[in-house]
């Protein structure tokens, strides 16, 4: 193996073998790369195109360029870095890795593994136990379950329960009774430290992803490396027909975040697409870990399908299964996933295989439609990632009363059981962000009572135990039991309104059933009746108290527009299904998720209100009591469940719409030097490691 640094685990070059250029040439900047003598001139980064025949020697190529890679002999596959400038800018020879492709006949690794390509059955491969250790753990982060403190400090999460109706006669039984069970996350403490994190992002750096798009998700990549702080940690694996881990898990300091943003920019596109492989790589990174912070996630985009050729014994076609891509230890760590958060990026990607992944992990799928805006769907899941709060959430449910039985939960995604014949259940909640809001939706059995009775009837207790993630404390919050009042007879108004809180969440639930059963509809090729189950949610939200309401007024948003994009199979096709996957997404993990919708139906109206629109000047519509405010000015960013979207999501999209606004204003004013879209070129001029900065 060759010499590498200690600290980015580049190879070390020079006669001794002990210098590291590119460290040292991060270490002669000034974040994010401001002057200085010894940084790379704009040209070290701008596009050259290698010969038609063969590629540089310098990186390794024995064979020549061409339809192999994706990409006709004469096209460019490297747009992120002229070689020959490489060359003198490292020194004479420049590395065999990270950045060298190997020969299409082999999947050879920088750090030992050799196999042809195409092959599932991996090598051992190497063991990715390098991490760099992470700063020391708060004092306080020992201690049995503590009842959860009511100061503002220190705030604990917040239990509470709606029931269907407050009244049920004496004489009446009910079956499939509504109890809406709400916890919310404790407010994000900035003055506390908060948890840090290990983050893996898989990049695609595939043929499909050369020119524009790689140099919009290098701006990206910028922009996380910018908003991590110095205790949390950032690995970079790249993959193509093969994956390689471009960085170790290094600690986002002022010259870790230098020596990432480097190999960041010195990524290139060329080759196919194997999602496997840069997984796989990813799971390596993180079961080898010799340190681990609070919280764990990987990060993986994509813009195009899986072209690498599996082994016969794979389902394909309409009922593919995807399971071969997520690798054991992301399914089942310590009985926890590790959540892969997947973005779709622009309309050739495989959705379904995105939203696989997701799914089998816990995180979200986001489709990317507009490609410009992929900064803006990273910021949003960083700013989640790094406001975690609870850890390790898991609601209880008993029936006090003898003949109270829990007949079913609606809890998406999240695992839910049923014990004890009825008389108890649970609900696995896992993380919540800062903020974040769950709700599920009990249905109990109400039995009739005596005359001689109690006035109520207790159908629920609710607990929650779960993990502060600051401290590392176990604490438990009881909710006040869920009571429903027995009257001999329901004759007053009041005894007979329904919660609108139970209304609101029925009717979201079943929107995301019907998102379901549409798509299901779609796919078998039966659009007019997609259409027809989308249309038909909606008119039931035009009656009775959910008229007017806002909540209901963005689901319903939501449905026609997904009803406009499966009309026809080429609509669905080409973003109809990317759609309907990212919204079941977000309604399964409650969860915001990015979807750009860029108005394939005209704003709905909705009763006598009309339904928000994206247009020019408007804001994001909410499903709560507070409209969430706009991302920056004109337009908010569109996004299904825009009702999960915490404050910290929200801030952060804002910071990253504000760059991304002064960035479009310098590339339309003169140009003072070349321009390549790089890293280097649209600095972040807020480089604040507050995740709400």
């Amino acid at each position: 193996m060759d010499s590498r640094c200690a600290f980015c685990f580049h190879p070390l070059l020079g006669a001794a073998g002990d210098a590291c250029r590119v460290c040292a040439a991060a270490a002669t900047t000034t974040s994010p790369f401001g002057s200085s003598s010894a940084k790379p001139s704009p040209s070290a980064f701008s596009y050259s195109a290698p010969t038609a025949t063969t590629s540089p020697s310098a990186f390794g190529f024995s064979a020549p360029l061409g339809p192999s890679f994706g990409q006709p002999a004469s096209a460019s596959n490297f747009s992120a870095i002229g070689f020959s400038t490489l060359q003198s800018f490292l020194g004479e020879t420049a590395p065999p890795s990270p950045f060298a492709l190997p020969p299409v006949s082999t999947n050879t690794s920088p750090y030992g593994v050799a196999q042809p390509l195409g092959s599932l059955t991996e090598s051992p491969g190497p063991v990715f136990d390098d991490d760099e250790p992470v700063e020391d753990p708060p004092a306080a982060t020992l201690g049995g379950v503590q009842e959860a403190p009511s100061s503002a400090t220190n705030a604990p999460l917040v239990l509470n329960t709606h029931c269907e109706l407050p009244a049920i006669a004496r004489g009446s039984a009910r079956d499939s009774f509504a109890v809406l069970v709400h916890a919310k996350a404790p407010a994000a403490d900035h003055a506390a430290p908060r948890p840090s994190l290990d983050l893996v992002t898989v990049l695609d750096v595939s043929g499909s992803m050369a020119g524009g798009k790689l140099a919009l998700l290098k701006e990206a990549m910028g922009f996380v490396i910018d908003k991590l702080g110095p205790a949390d940690r950032l690995s970079v694996v790249s993959f193509s027909h093969q994956a390689r881990r471009e960085t170790r898990l290094t600690r986002m300091s002022d010259a870790g975040k230098a020596s990432t943003k480097l190999a960041v920019e010195y990524l290139f596109a060329c080759g196919n697409t194997d999602i496997l492989k840069g997984l796989d790589t990813a799971a390596k990174v993180l079961d080898g870990r010799r340190y681990k912070n609070t919280v764990a996630s990987v990060i993986l985009l994509s813009d195009g399908q899986d072209t690498c050729n599996r082994p016969f014994g794979f389902n394909c076609g309409q009922n593919k299964s995807y399971d071969y891509l997520v690798p054991p230890s992301f399914v089942a760590n310590n009985d926890r996933s590790t959540p892969i958060h997947t973005f779709g990026f622009g309309t050739d990607h495989d959705a379904k295989e995105m939203h696989a992944v997701a799914e089998a992990t816990g995180g979200t799928y986001s489709f990317i439609e507009n490609q410009a805006v992929v900064q803006d769907a990273f910021a949003q899941c960083i700013g989640g990632l790094l406001s975690v709060a609870v850890q390790e959430a898991w609601i209880t449910v008993a029936c006090p009363h003898p003949d109270v039985r829990v007949r079913s939960i609606k809890s998406g995604r999240y695992e839910s059981r049923v014990v004890a014949y009825g008389r108890a259940a649970s609900v696995d909640v896992g993380e919540l962000y800062a903020d974040e809001e769950r709700r599920f939706l009990l249905f109990v059995d109400v039995p009739r009572v005596a005359e001689d009775d109690e006035d109520v009837t207790r159908l629920i207790r609710v607990s929650c135990t779960y993990k502060d993630s600051t401290t590392g404390k176990s604490m438990q919050v009881d909710s006040e039991e869920a009571l429903v009042r027995r009257p001999a007879e329901v004759t007053r108004e009041e005894e007979q309104k329904p919660s609108m809180e139970v209304q609101v969440e029925r009717f979201r639930v079943e929107a995301a059933e019907d998102i379901a059963a549409a798509r299901a509809a779609a796919e078998r090729g039966d659009h007019a009746e997609a259409v027809r189950i989308l249309d038909r949610r909606q008119e039931a939200a035009r009656t009775g108290d959910l008229l007017g309401d806002a909540r209901c007024a963005a689901v319903v948003y939501e449905l026609a527009e997904l009803s406009a994009r499966v009309s026809t199979q080429r609509e669905y096709e080409q973003t109809g299904r990317s759609s309907m996957l990212s919204g079941m997404s977000a309604h399964a993990q409650q969860r915001a998720v990015s979807v750009n919708l860029c108005g394939a139906m005209a704003s709905p109206t909705f009763g006598a209100t009309a339904a928000p629109a994206f247009g020019a000047g408007c804001a994001m519509p909410t499903f709560g009591a507070t409209p969430a405010p706009a991302f920056g000015a004109g337009c908010a960013m569109p996004t299904f469940g825009a009702a999960f979207a915490t404050p910290a999501m929200v801030d952060m999209v804002g910071s990253s719409r504000k760059i991304r606004e002064e960035r479009e204003q310098q590339h339309s004013s003169p140009p003072t030097m070349p321009s390549n879209g790089s890293i280097f070129a649209a600095a972040n001029n807020d480089s604040s490691s507050n995740p709400t900065s």
